[in-house]
């Protein structure tokens, strides 16, 4: 599987090897488990996936269509590959470790699918993506974070990610306002994706297992996505979530984040042109305590802060000149 930790160049490579002594099953495609079993390698995050109900049940979930291009993030021995080989247009195996490489290609090779295989061996955070319509992961938990952030971001649009996850860090992806797990991911992954809990996975599935249950959820891009500039969006929701239980005014009135802000405005100030829409010259901190002396935010929290909450916030401190990137 990929592991962003280390660096390696991407390379393509061709679909072909011979087969190996795997359980058949239509049309000569390998869908058994490996007999020759493959020893994971733990630092790159490898926990195999060997229950075929579960794979099948991600696969059947994921909705994948006979015209889909499909990239797999960490095929592993490919036991997810076989079968989305044989339901999908092409699948684009994105793959660190060289043993899964040749494991993958050797299952395909002399099978009527194996020139809808494509391999890219590389590092999945530090590799371009190609076009894809679906993507199907299970990931190295240590890279979760990672390539969500770099999927919502992805061009161009596709039409939805089936990813494995460690069970807290999917929980944080649909937490809600007042929740525990509510945090800058949740918020960030909401107003981009509408995101799915389809099932949860419990560690005796996989090969070794993982100390943690995991969950499978789906991602789906908002198309098209919101009108908002999300590098201003991120920098006002990194700074509320660094300290979401404080109140508002309590994080946005320290020394350092005043410094921050004010350094923001001049710059803004600097690259506006004289015709521009004139900007409150006040000081930073006066305007900051002005907007959340109103009743809709005094003491609020960005803990108990929605999705429309944040954005009136941010609009509210744009109209004033205040920005956060």
């Amino acid at each position: 599987m990929p592991k962003s930790a280390r660096t390696k160049r991407s390379q393509p490579v061709a679909a072909a090897a011979s087969s190996g002594p795997y359980q058949k099953h239509g049309g000569g495609v390998s869908t058994g488990n490996n007999n020759n079993l493959i020893a994971p390698k733990t630092a790159l995050g490898q926990h195999f996936l060997k229950n075929p109900a579960v794979i099948s049940a991600i696969i059947q979930k994921s909705g994948v269509k006979g015209t889909d291009v499909v990239l797999e993030i960490g095929p592993g021995t490919g036991n997810m590959t076989l079968p989305l080989l044989q339901q999908s247009k092409q699948v684009v195996a994105l793959e660190y470790d060289s043993r899964m490489v040749r494991e993958v290609l050797k299952r395909v090779e002399g099978t009527e699918v194996s020139n809808k295989l494509k391999i890219i061996q590389g590092d999945a955070i530090k590799t371009a993506w190609p076009f894809f319509d679906l993507m199907i992961a299970n990931l190295p938990y240590q890279i979760s974070s990672q390539v969500v952030f770099k999927l919502l971001s992805h061009r161009p649009m596709f039409r939805c990610a089936v990813l494995m996850f460690q069970e807290e860090f999917a929980l944080r992806l649909t937490a809600r306002p007042g929740e525990a797990l509510y945090c800058r991911l949740s918020v960030n992954t909401q107003l981009l994706a509408k995101v799915d809990q389809l099932l949860k996975v419990g560690k005796q599935n996989f090969r070794p297992p993982p100390k943690v249950e995991s969950r499978v959820v789906r991602i789906e891009p908002k198309n098209p996505p919101p009108p908002v500039n999300f590098e201003e969006w991120d920098g006002m929701i990194r700074l509320l979530f660094n300290r979401k239980n404080k109140t508002l005014r309590a994080v946005l009135t320290t020394k350092s984040v005043i410094k921050m802000l004010d350094e923001n405005r001049k710059t803004v100030m600097a690259l506006r042109s004289d015709s521009d829409v004139h900007m409150d010259d006040r000081p930073v901190q006066t305007i900051i305590e002005e907007i959340l002396q109103k009743d809709q935010w005094k003491d609020k929290r960005a803990s108990k802060l929605d999705l429309d909450d944040f954005l009136e916030l941010l609009f509210e401190f744009n109209e004033c000149g205040i920005h956060f990137s």
